[in-house]
């Protein structure tokens, strides 16, 4: 993406890296909530990444970095 660095991304690059921590680990040992944490942080982290990028007001804050 053009513009976009992990660096200025903040808190939203730690929370894909969580999720895609917690979905391997999930997948890896078998245990069935890890795998949902992981989906549900990654995906969430995803939506943050690219509404935060495009200048896009999200909860009432103009970025989350």
């Amino acid at each position: 993406m053009p513009g976009f660095s992990i660096r200025a991304a903040g808190y939203t690059a730690e929370v894909i890296t969580l999720g895609i921590v917690l979905l391997l680990l999930g997948i890896l040992l078998g245990i069935g909530i890890l795998t949902t944490l992981g989906v549900i942080l990654l995906v969430v982290g995803v939506i943050l990444m690219v509404l935060g990028s495009l200048d896009r007001a999200v909860g009432g804050r103009r970025h989350y970095w």
